[in-house]
């Protein structure tokens, strides 16, 4: 489970899409680029479980950004 889920728009103050998460997954703090194809984008190491790890941020992505 991700905890500590955090977005912010990679472009401020412009309607174009791309956000930057962060968060914690088992223990470790984490940030990646979420980009307009849905893509992520790792800036830090990536997670053991990176399939399981990348449905959560898309199941969270949709839930607050794209259902909003």
């Amino acid at each position: 489970m991700l905890q500590h889920f955090k977005y912010e728009r990679m472009f401020p103050n412009s309607e174009l899409p791309g956000w930057i998460v962060s968060f914690l997954y088992e223990g470790k703090k984490y940030f990646a680029n979420y980009e307009q194809d849905g893509s992520i984008v790792w800036e830090s190491e990536k997670p053991n479980n990176i399939e399981q790890c990348e449905k959560m941020i898309h199941e969270l992505m949709l839930f607050n950004v794209y259902d909003n």
